[in-house]
């Protein structure tokens, strides 16, 4: 029966596309050259928004933000005026939905990897974006330089958790870390209406390690949460948010068992 589900999901998410990109014909062959390179425009049908992709894991990205829209579906609609902190805001996909048509909105957008920090500031630039500011920095539990493991295929699936550096690996880059708590006090947050993780497992470090009192300054909490290990899964995340005053909700991805979706917003 799960194979049913994950079947019609990719079967109905190919007629997504199709119904929700202009340029769909240029943009469905991609899925055929997982690996294809160079920049290709997407053109979408019910917005303005216009956003340059590597590949079809950039593809399947604005999909599920734009067409999915899976981080409204499983948490709440951005509001004009709102603070957002995107992390592991890789092109801007989120980082734009979020601040697109709201100009009173304030997006502050982290993205360590440099390719897709690169084509973050083209897609920023493009939809004339001024309420998103970018920072090419990782966020960790502990301030510093980060290895980032390179290894694990495409630029989206980069993972930010730390890794034992191996001599003579290339396929690792150091980046400049901060934590949660630097953001808030270097950019002046006393309030975040919105905190948004894509983080490919670090949430675990960043939320974990932020002093309450910061925590208390984030009122919503909306993440693809990865199932790490046994020590560092969603079930141990929902009862580290609960117990600092956030309700939260979730639900699990239908293709693949380790990710979902969680949502916690703070008690009034």
């Amino acid at each position: 029966m799960k194979k049913l589900h994950q079947w019609l999901y990719y079967a109905g998410s190919i007629f997504k596309i199709i119904g929700g990109f202009r340029n769909w014909p240029q943009i469905i062959p991609l899925f055929l050259r997982p690996r294809a390179n160079g920049e290709h425009l997407i053109k979408l049908r019910r917005s303005p928004v216009v956003l340059t992709v590597r590949g079809a894991m950039d593809v399947w990205a604005v999909k599920e933000t734009f067409l999915d829209e899976f981080y409204t579906r499983y948490g709440v609609p951005v509001q004009d005026g709102w603070t957002v902190v995107d992390i592991g805001a890789g092109i801007g996909d989120f980082s734009i939905y979020a601040a697109f048509g709201r100009p009173e909105t304030k997006v502050y957008a982290f993205e360590p990897y440099p390719g897709s920090f690169l084509l973050l500031n083209e897609n920023l630039e493009q939809n004339a974006m001024v309420n998103i500011f970018p920072f090419q920095q990782a966020i960790w539990g502990k301030a510093g330089e980060l290895t980032l493991d390179l290894s694990v295929g495409e630029p989206l699936q980069f993972s930010s958790r730390e890794v034992v550096v191996e001599p003579g690996k290339t396929r690792q880059i150091k980046v400049h870390a901060v934590t949660l708590s630097d953001v808030l006090s270097q950019q002046a947050l006393d309030r975040v209406d919105l905190l948004k993780l894509d983080c490919e497992g670090a949430e675990y470090e960043i939320l974990m390690n932020a002093p309450i009192e910061f925590l208390m300054k984030i009122q919503r909490i909306v993440m693809e949460y990865h199932n790490v290990d046994v020590d560092h899964t969603h079930v141990q995340l929902i009862r580290f948010l609960e117990s600092v005053g956030y309700t939260v909700s979730w639900e699990q991805n239908i293709v693949h068992e380790e990710i979902g979706y969680l949502f916690a917003a703070r008690v009034m």
